[in-house]
């Protein structure tokens, strides 16, 4: 039996510091204050203006490093993950310029790209490489500049999307601490590539090979994304808790990817989780894709929400499709995540 588990030791985030309200997006776009608040559950999102996700991605990282160095058991880092979709080149992958910039030249780091359902992912693989026992301390970041991807004059995405990072720091353990993950569910369904896409841009554009929209903007079938968002994330939460051993009325804390305040309350009343116990911060930085996860954690520690020893459910979708679920207990964290 495997005693050894990934235990959270800090967490950390970070958004630009332009913020873009409903009433500015109004200014440019057929739209209101009213649409966006009723349909999305946004009144403004945070756009990189001279920040990179490598700029964000090393600041939110700094600082779950800072609050994981502050407790006891911390030692050197062993691996940097970064979920993105927006690196800052296309080549080489972002992972490793952090962890550089974070003062640990030498370690693994790679990308991982699930889009919106990245964060979720990349702590699976920084769990399995800690419970392989091919890593002592791994640093998970989730960051995107997606508002770069976002065609500006299209209402919809243009209302939706925020730029952001978040982080935590996981160190080795054992699974009775408190901070500890238990369990995943990862799952895709690439026929339904088309659904969320950034067409152009590509290899196949690159090739010459037929592509259908060579726009090097996001387009998104909302409806078709809303109907497989919520049948997704809640099969997924399910077949997390119940490898867990976990009854959904035992999760003190539901903190969902931040996709639309519809989809978020629709998932939580399918689990049959209420409103007190639903972490969500859309409403101040929209969805900032792979950050939005780790974001929405280190808000909530920051507000207080987060309680140690509290169970916490953790689910997500993005474009793949792809969806990702995660089971864990909170600890006990000191200090400020967001400065």
């Amino acid at each position: 039996m495997n005693t050894r588990a990934a235990i959270v030791q800090g967490v950390g985030g970070c958004v630009p510091p332009r913020s873009v309200d409903n009433n500015e997006l109004s200014t440019r776009l057929e739209t209101s204050d009213a649409w966006i608040r009723d349909r999305l559950g946004i009144a403004r999102r945070h756009v990189a203006d001279g920040m990179s996700t490598v700029d964000l991605a090393v600041e939110a990282g700094s600082r779950a490093l800072e609050m994981a160095g502050s407790g006891s058991g911390f030692g050197k880092l062993d691996v940097v993950l970064l979920a993105t979709t927006t690196p800052d080149r296309l080549c080489p992958a972002s992972a490793p310029e952090v962890a550089s910039r974070l003062g640990y030249t030498g370690i693994t780091a790679f990308d991982v790209n699930a889009v919106c359902a990245g964060f979720v992912h990349a702590l699976a693989t920084g769990n399995a490489l800690i419970k392989g026992h091919m890593a002592d301390r791994v640093l998970v970041i989730g960051a995107d500049v997606f508002t770069t991807l976002v065609d500006p004059g299209d209402r919809l995405t243009a209302s939706i999307f925020g730029d952001g990072a978040g982080a935590l720091v996981l160190r080795a353990g054992t699974p009775d601490e408190p901070g500890a993950v238990r369990a995943f569910d990862l799952g895709s369904d690439g026929s339904q590539v088309a659904a969320v896409e950034v067409p152009g841009g590509g290899a196949r554009a690159r090739l010459g090979m037929p592509v259908a929209n060579q726009r090097p903007y996001l387009l998104m079938d909302g409806p078709a994304v809303f109907k497989r968002a919520v049948h997704e994330m809640t099969g997924s939460s399910r077949r997390a808790l119940d490898k867990a051993g976990w009854e959904v009325e035992s999760v003190g804390r539901f903190v969902p990817h931040q996709a639309n305040i519809r989809i978020i309350r629709g998932v939580a009343e399918r689990l049959g989780i209420g409103a007190e116990r639903v972490v969500a911060n859309i409403e101040d930085v929209g969805n900032t894709v792979a950050a939005s996860i780790p974001l929405a954690l280190a808000d909530a520690h920051d507000t207080g929400r987060m309680v140690p020893g509290e169970r916490v459910l953790l689910t997500s979708i993005g474009a793949g499709l792809a969806w990702g679920s995660a089971v864990l207990t909170w600890p006990d964290l000191r200090g400020k995540a967001r400065v």
